[in-house]
């Protein structure tokens, strides 16, 4: 990485342990956070089953001072025709802080009569948008009247859903879900300060 600050060394460390191409994983992030020193970061690995087929991917988020760095990275396998071997595509995205329009940590809790607070959630799922990707849910609209038999149109609503992550205890391990509520609460934090900077 570009500084040598602990965050960094910390994400270039969580990006090799990841063991999933870490060199071409670690060029993109480099590339993508340039000078700025990493404030907070988040590494997910995760491996999927499609068919007769294991698949890996991995996400890397970084908050910096001033942006929101997502990196994305997935194997494909040969494809015979356009391409006879495997290959990886790495993706990046740099968010200024101040598009960020939410940040929704959704926490599963076993037991929650008896929940102590501080405790780890067995689950978490980080949602962030910023307005690149929106989801649309419609539904026939009605009205009050039951023998109505008019055409009201559609009625939805439209939901911010750029990325969301699913992290588990389970599969993922407690230290990853710790992670990812302090890569939300940074971010969270870092989105009030650019809003009241601004």
């Amino acid at each position: 990485m570009a500084k040598t600050g602990t965050t960094t060394q910390g994400l270039r460390a969580a990006i090799e342990r990841s063991g999933y191409y870490p060199a071409l994983v670690a060029e993109a992030v480099e590339a993508a956070v340039g000078g700025e020193p990493v404030a907070s970061y988040l590494v997910h690995q995760e491996t999927t089953f499609d068919a007769n087929e294991v698949r890996r991917h991995v996400t890397v988020l970084v908050l910096t001072g001033t942006r929101f760095i997502v990196s994305h990275t997935d194997e494909q396998a040969a494809d015979g025709a356009s391409s006879p071997s495997p290959y990886a595509t790495t993706s990046t995205e740099s968010v200024k802080l101040e598009r960020i329009s939410s940040v929704v940590v959704s926490r599963v809790v076993a037991n929650p009569e008896s929940y102590t607070p501080g405790t780890l959630p067995r689950e978490v799922v980080l949602t962030i948008g910023w307005g690149a990707v929106s989801r649309l849910d419609l539904e026939p609209a009605a009205c009050g009247d039951p023998n109505c038999e008019a055409d009201h149109g559609y009625t939805g609503s439209s939901t911010a859903d750029d990325l969301s992550l699913r992290v588990s205890e389970a599969g993922d391990g407690p230290d990853s879900v710790r992670q990812t509520l302090a890569f939300a609460q940074a971010l969270s934090e870092a989105t009030v300060a650019s809003t009241s900077a601004g």
